[in-house]
């Protein structure tokens, strides 16, 4: 499998929505393939507008690298080995809320990328959708 299939995508979206609602916010779901460009989206009732490039940032982040954003941002601190990573790839995200999906085999085939929360939020949302 090279990437998800849309089907697939609004499965997870799905599963992210419901565990929004559980948590009674309003979140913008990105999902990406494994060269960033955007699969599905969704935009609950109410989320904020400014989360919508965010969202799909952090899923573009996470399919690009291979890990979760915010392990980026561990390392993008100042004085960090990847500080200012986030300049690159015309804009990156390095806080959480984006996860990449693998495939069987170990490879990057979409990301996942949450935002309109707390950052603490956003992944518990994100890893909900792949669990």
């Amino acid at each position: 499998m090279n990437t998800l299939t849309l089907a697939q995508t609004e499965h997870l979206i799905n599963k992210a929505i419901s565990k929004a609602e559980l948590l009674n916010i309003m979140v913008n779901i990105a999902i990406v393939d494994s060269a960033g460009y955007l699969i599905n989206f969704k935009r609950m009732d109410g989320a904020q507008l400014g989360p919508i490039d965010i969202a799909i940032k952090k899923a573009k982040t996470s399919a690009l690298f291979g890990k979760p954003c915010h392990v980026l941002g561990e390392k993008s601190q100042p004085g960090g080995a990847l500080y200012q990573i986030e300049q690159s790839n015309n804009g990156l995200i390095t806080f959480a809320g984006g996860l990449p999906i693998f495939n069987a085999n170990g490879a990057v085939v979409a990301a996942i990328g949450v935002s309109g929360s707390t950052i603490e939020n956003d992944l518990v949302v994100a890893q909900a959708a792949i669990a």
